[in-house]
């Protein structure tokens, strides 16, 4: 009898072993700041054209924009975007950014964007894993009767996904932090409360990683096995990295991602290490 429970456990275990093994990986962009009429109307729609054309190549699963689609948002700046956004081949998930919104939204702003572009936060499924898009603009400001709905249904989706099992991906666009997670808040980081709330459901859900832009510069960080990536945009980089965007993978190994500048660019690295 123990014999035979044994020969049970050891294909149980041989089966979830070859399942995970045999597993597709598949991959997916993070852009950041499109931020149209930041770097130049003209040049920056040129530059979010170039994206696209080298992505189709690339060809993922999906691509992922975290916030800042235009540096205005009117009629003209979200047309534009839109135009541009739908010559990917594939599905596009943006976040919204406070360019987008303003920095302390407001009924009128919400409501623009959530009828010109899509809803500012939602949830979708991608081969076992679960992508939570958040509206870190209600993270960083209080805002009446939109905030702490924002919280209860992000806490709601995040928790029912941990029950789940099911990996987490997180996208917003505000960096939680920018070197420690204990720092003081200030215009490119959220408020140290809110921050530690957030990290706090990352580790007791299985969050991976979370995805943001805003910094206009690479910030890498990883908080108790959340990696935590702000990245390149396509507009305009203070710290003088390329153009670009980031390719990631994701398997059953570690999900990992590397940078793919913009072409006819002279590349000047300022982190190597992380590319």
């Amino acid at each position: 009898m123990k014999r035979y429970i044994i020969i049970l456990l050891l294909l149980f275990l041989s089966f979830f072993s070859f399942t995970e093994k045999d597993a597709k990986p598949f991959t997916f962009v993070q852009m950041c700041d499109t931020k149209l009429g930041m770097g130049g109307y003209e040049q920056d729609m040129k530059t979010f054209k170039q994206a696209v054309k080298q992505i189709n190549i690339l060809n993922p699963d999906f691509v992922i924009i975290c916030g800042d689609l235009v540096d205005i948002p009117n009629a003209s700046s979200f047309s534009d975007f839109i135009r541009i956004k739908d010559s990917f081949n594939m599905p596009c998930y943006c976040a919204v950014g406070n360019h987008d919104i303003g920095i302390i939204p407001n009924d009128t702003t919400l409501s623009y964007y959530r009828k010109t572009i899509r809803d500012d936060y939602y949830e979708f499924q991608h081969k076992g894993y679960s992508f939570i898009v958040t509206n870190s603009q209600l993270w960083k400001e209080d805002v009446k009767n939109e905030s702490e709905k924002h919280d209860n249904w992000f806490k709601e989706t995040l928790i029912a996904q941990g029950d789940k099992m099911n990996p987490v991906i997180v996208i917003g666009h505000y960096p939680l932090y920018i070197e420690y997670p204990t720092e003081e808040e200030e215009y490119f980081n959220l408020p140290p409360i809110k921050r530690a709330e957030i990290l706090e459901l990352f580790t007791q859900n299985n969050v991976l990683a979370y995805l943001s832009g805003h910094k206009h510069e690479l910030v890498l960080n990883n908080y108790k096995n959340t990696i935590l990536v702000s990245g390149e945009t396509t507009s305009l980089n203070f710290d003088e990295r390329p153009l670009g965007f980031r390719l990631w993978k994701v398997s059953s190994d570690p999900v990992k991602h590397k940078f793919i500048p913009l072409e006819n660019q002279i590349i000047k690295w300022v982190n190597p290490e992380y590319n």
